[in-house]
């Protein structure tokens, strides 16, 4: 038996629960990708209606009228206006909030006059009691020529008969709420006898809204004489805001009572207080921060461990050869690269959702929009700058909250800046070696150099981001207005939770983890193979050094590492860029570290090692490893006989670390997010530019003291 489909477009202001009446019609059959040509996320669901009807339901995304501002509420309404498009949709179902519904209907109002089959779905509906509201349904139906669903998405009440009144879309009324003309009747008669077969509603929001559209209405030809000023155009649409709350106020005038009064008022007191809000907040974050930070090390060591178990195992199984090493030094590190960051992503998310779901997100974007302005941000950029200090995938993801483009793009460039986790094994191990221990004043003058780092990454954030306010210019650029809506405080469902978590974690993985697999793969070949002779002779090189010096099988692994690395295809190229890296204090060994960090930052450690025969080293495995590395580190001498890694040299290191983006998973990351190598490119070349600059002038100045 054959199936009709009918295609159905989600639509509501932002913070309504359409994403959870989404959830609840798809359930898991669902999946996320973007609009052709622009980044914003386009999630599209199935589901069964009946024995006969399917549904493709899209989740558009939240808007507050037809005259967008920003990216993403272009693209919710682009959809509903090209009839030839493939997915335009046979019926649309307006999502609307209980407690804000006459808000919610001005975009229904606009909507209507687009022609197109709706219904009106009204959400939380299970806070109507607490809350002393009343609805008289079927009076309200007639007033809005509509029919209306009672939904709550907490109690899963209300599916099945919106799910009835979308199979029976084409019985809803076309009739509009408003007449149209009566804006200004001479000008939309004109228009009306110009273009009969067009939706004046339509015709109106092209030539108000100078929208770029497609297919049918790019056929639309509209003639000078029907342009009108800006100053025109303005107070028409003042109009038409007045003729559509006058129509929106008439229907809910004896069709929605509310007799009651709530404890949001009073949370809001609490919350949005110039003082103490700030401190909540804060505190919010702290814990935040700390649960990333730490309870992320369990799963991610968990994940490491049965990664590293897995390569152990095959390094057992297989006989020694090329195919061994791709599998054990390349592909499952590359594995372990991209898997060990979903914690870290899927807790962030965890709690991004939670403060959504529950309506305080939009109380911490309003609290921290006026510090933020100033610097070329808005409160929407808080989350991401702070959530990278533990990481910067994630906190580039978190930009997605963000809607002006220019300002997501803004936060997008300044936020590696903030000191992730990945540079405090490098912090550690470079402090200890070249600060002195002592105490300056009350205060550790190593902690004191750890806190200076900190504070040096949060300066160069916000500093860059002042500097890009103030140059940066986008084509089609347009000017934001700060709007945010304070939704109803109520329990987060664990399903949308979850649902979200999930997504996000899954787009990482799919999408950045390809770069940063191939990456790291390609890190491992150029250092495990060579093409000079000594690289094919080391392990005899080895053996003749180990029978003349009686080395152990330890110290004959250790420096057949550092020896193979030395001549290899990664080693050769740490020679080559060494008079690149020598202004800054780096020998070519340095320079393989720094370069082999560009994979990943935590890896210089680890490579210093193995090319100072140091072995395997974990600088989190305790206080005892890390002064291991650095009383070995301190032993390497220059030719002429000066330490190597001395004040001026650490200093530098510190400073270069501190800028650079030597990051490939950030690199990959922001290319997705941004949908263009560009961006991505100038972001590694100013950070990596900078980086050196600055390290360049630390060396410089303290080498003379």
């Amino acid at each position: 038996m054959s199936k009709h489909e009918i295609k159905v477009a989600l639509i509501g202001n932002p913070n309504v629960g359409k994403s959870s009446i989404f959830n609840l019609l798809t359930g898991m059959n669902q999946h996320v990708g973007n609009y052709p040509g622009v980044t914003v996320d386009k999630k599209v669901g199935f589901c069964k209606l009946s024995q006969t009807i399917n549904a493709r339901i899209y989740d558009l995304p939240g808007t507050y009228s037809t005259n967008p501002n920003s990216m993403d509420e272009k693209v919710a309404i682009s959809c509903l206006l090209d009839k030839d498009d493939i997915d335009f949709p046979d019926v649309v179902v307006l999502v609307a909030d209980v407690e804000n519904l006459k808000q919610n209907l001005y975009l229904y109002t606009q909507i209507k006059d687009f022609g197109i089959p709706m219904i009106l779905a009204i959400n939380m509906a299970d806070r109507m009691k607490p809350r002393g509201i009343t609805i008289d349904i079927p009076a309200l139906e007639a007033a809005l020529h509509t029919r209306i669903a009672l939904v709550s998405t907490r109690q899963k009440m209300g599916i099945e008969e919106l799910k009835e009144l979308i199979i029976n879309y084409k019985k809803l009324p076309l009739e509009k709420v408003i007449d149209i003309n009566r804006i200004d009747p001479t000008y939309f008669k004109t228009l009306k006898e110009k273009f009969p077969n067009e939706e004046l509603g339509k015709l109106w929001m092209v030539i108000s809204q100078n929208f770029e559209v497609i297919g049918a209405l790019r056929k639309v030809e509209i003639q000078k004489e029907h342009i009108k000023t800006e100053a025109e155009i303005k107070k028409m649409q003042q109009r038409e805001t007045i003729l559509r709350y006058q129509a929106i106020n008439h229907a809910l005038k004896d069709t929605y009572k509310v007799t009651a009064v709530g404890t949001r008022a009073l949370l809001d007191k609490i919350l949005l207080h110039k003082v103490w809000g700030y401190v909540i907040f804060m505190a919010i974050l702290l814990l935040i921060f700390q649960m990333i930070f730490y309870v992320s090390e369990y799963p991610k060591g968990w994940i490491e461990s049965a990664l590293g178990w897995v390569g152990t195992w095959i390094g057992n199984v297989l006989p020694e050869g090329s195919l061994t090493s791709l599998l054990v030094d390349g592909v499952i590190p590359g594995l372990t690269a991209v898997v060990s960051f979903v914690p870290q992503i899927a807790l962030l998310f965890f709690f991004i959702s939670l403060l959504e779901e529950s309506g305080y997100m939009s109380r911490v974007v309003f609290l921290m929009d006026r510090i933020m302005r100033p610097f070329g941000l808005n409160g929407k950029g808080t989350i991401p700058l702070i959530s990278g200090a533990a990481c910067a995938i994630p906190a580039v993801m978190a930009t997605r909250t963000i809607e002006s483009w220019r300002e997501r793009l803004i936060a997008i460039l300044v936020t590696p800046f903030i000191t992730c986790s990945a540079r405090l094994p490098i912090y550690l191990i470079m402090i200890k070696l070249v600060i002195p221990e002592g105490n300056y004043f009350f205060f550790n003058n190593q902690a004191v150099a750890l806190f200076l780092l900190y504070m040096f990454g949060v300066f160069m954030a916000i500093f860059s981001a002042w500097l890009l306010s103030k140059f940066l210019v986008l084509k089609n650029a347009f000017q934001t207005h700060f709007i945010v809506e304070m939704p109803t405080y109520k329990v987060p469902l664990a399903r949308n939770v979850l649902l979200t978590v999930y997504d996000k974690s899954k787009a990482f993985v799919l999408s950045a983890g390809k770069i940063i697999f191939f990456m790291t793969v390609l890190i491992w070949f150029l250092q495990t193979h060579g093409l000079s002779e000594k690289y094919r002779n080391a392990e005899v090189h080895t053996e003749q050094l180990a029978s003349q010096y009686g080395w152990d099988e330890d110290e004959k692994e250790h420096y057949l590492l550092s020896y193979r690395t030395e001549n290899s295809l990664l080693g050769n190229m740490g020679k080559f860029v060494e008079p690149v890296f020598r202004p800054l204090g780096y020998d070519w060994k340095i320079s393989i570290a720094v370069l082999g960090s560009f994979a990943a930052r935590e890896t210089f450690v680890s490579t210093l090692a193995t090319i100072y025969s140091l072995g395997e080293v974990d600088v989190e495995e305790g206080e005892a490893e890390q002064r291991t590395v650095v009383a070995r580190l301190q032993q390497e001498m220059r030719p002429d006989g000066t330490p190597v890694f001395n004040l001026a040299t650490g200093v530098s290191i510190l400073l270069f670390f501190a800028s650079a983006m030597q990051c490939i998973s950030t690199f990959a990351i922001v290319r997705k997010e941004t949908n263009s190598w560009k961006w991505a490119i100038l972001q590694w070349v100013f950070m990596t530019g900078f980086a050196y600059l600055s390290a360049f002038a630390a060396f410089e100045l303290i080498k003379k003291v």
